[in-house]
């Protein structure tokens, strides 16, 4: 059996991602986006003033970096575990999403009023329990402004 054309694989993964990310609403509200590069994903938040938490600062809100710290680490674990289903044309209609069981963020520095990224690195994915690290950053990937762990409830 001959390889797919690339358009067709490329165009597949690209759905995927896009419904995986349409299955978590509050993504949207943040106005989170995903990049992927290969199986490799990188979140993008773009700045909004709503995402100030102390405008004196001004600083990014506690609580805005780390939902977009916690949807990254579900996004890239849902990824990582509906690859080789993607890859085999096989994703379904549902798709099943861990649930958080500890969640702890490090706030390292003060985030900035601009553009944040951030990567997740799962650490242990069994069949009942995985456990992933994710770091943001803004300017320079080597500095990052936040980092967590989180574990999860494999569906």
């Amino acid at each position: 059996m001959p390889p797919e054309p690339v358009e067709v694989v490329k165009s597949r993964r690209e759905a995927a991602l896009s419904r995986l990310v349409a299955s978590v609403p509050y993504i949207g509200f943040l106005g989170a986006r995903f990049d992927r590069r290969g199986d490799e994903l990188t979140a993008h938040l773009p700045f909004q003033p709503m995402l100030i938490g102390n405008p004196r600062l001004p600083a990014l809100h506690g609580g805005a970096t780390a939902a977009f710290l916690e949807v990254t680490a579900i996004i890239e674990l849902a990824w990582t575990n509906l690859w080789e289903d993607i890859e085999a044309g096989r994703l379904t209609d549902e798709i099943p999403l861990p649930k958080t069981i500890t969640f702890t963020v490090d706030y390292l520095r003060s985030g900035l009023p601009r553009d944040a990224y951030a990567r997740a690195r799962v650490n242990r994915s069994g069949r009942r329990f995985a456990s992933v690290h994710v770091e943001a950053w803004q300017d320079n990937r080597a500095r990052p402004f936040a980092a967590a762990t989180a574990h999860f409830l494999m569906p």
